[in-house]
């Protein structure tokens, strides 16, 4: 399984982000560390999970997703839950 990063920008005032989060709280094991930054464990690609996010989205929405499997990573202020969900999952 591979740990998966997905950032995106929702362009649209009053964009509907619960149908959004809803789609990615359906992966395996979640974690959303800051506002749109979400990681996710999935036998997926990084090319099929932004294919899968990008129905939930306007056309003229950005989403960035890439691979950050190999557990090295670095972060500030995160909380206890984040933390823990990284060094256990990534």
């Amino acid at each position: 399984m591979s740990t998966i990063l997905v950032s995106y920008d929702l362009n649209k005032p009053g964009k509907d982000y619960p149908k959004l989060w809803e789609h990615l709280r359906s992966y395996n094991a979640y974690a959303k560390p800051l506002e749109s930054v979400w990681l996710v464990k999935t036998n997926l690609t990084a090319l099929q999970v932004c294919d899968a996010a990008k129905k939930y989205v306007d056309q003229n929405d950005k989403i960035f997703t890439i691979d950050v499997t190999s557990r090295n990573a670095a972060w500030i202020n995160l909380s206890k839950e984040n933390s823990d969900w990284i060094k256990e999952y990534l």
